[in-house]
């Protein structure tokens, strides 16, 4: 498991933790889920992931409120793919999260993994959903590209 700390980051909370409604970068509700979030959710404003969309990150720790801007260290990244798309989730918190910590992130993406690819399934999309385990921080963020005034939001509906 990775554990290093890597860069302090600027996260903006999209799913407080607890919450049952997954939004999207452009704020608009993605899904209703049936288990509340066990994390805080959101992005990094900075940086526009590999499949197009604004670069996810979870804040491990109490409830942020919607809409909060969390700065805080990342240590690890989850590598998700969903339809075929490297979608990386960095793990952030204001410690190092505990071995505990890392392997229940881990479980939830595995969970997560396969309850998007039923609702891809259903809504007719193709392509491997997968938790592909841990890359670094820095390994998600240098795979990034630095968001510029000409991005509009994803290109791919998620």
């Amino acid at each position: 498991m990775i554990a290093s700390r890597g860069p302090t980051v600027e996260v903006v909370v999209e799913v407080p933790r607890g919450s049952f409604l997954k939004r999207g970068s452009n704020g608009r509700v993605d899904f209703v889920s049936p288990l509340p979030c066990p994390f805080n959710y959101g992005a990094v404003p900075r940086w526009v992931g590999l499949e197009g969309d604004l670069l996810d990150a979870l804040v491990l720790g109490p409830r942020a409120p919607l809409g909060g801007r969390l700065e805080v260290p990342s240590w690890g990244a989850i590598v998700l793919t969903d339809r075929g798309l490297v979608d990386h989730k960095l793990v952030c918190s204001a410690q190092r999260p505990s071995d505990a910590q890392m392997r229940f992130v881990l479980r939830f993406f595995h969970f997560y993994a396969a309850c998007k690819a039923a609702l891809n399934l259903f809504r007719g999309q193709s392509g491997r959903n997968a938790c592909d385990g841990w890359c670094s921080a820095r390994y998600a963020i240098d795979s990034a590209t630095p968001r510029d005034d000409q991005w509009r939001g994803p290109k791919v509906r998620f």
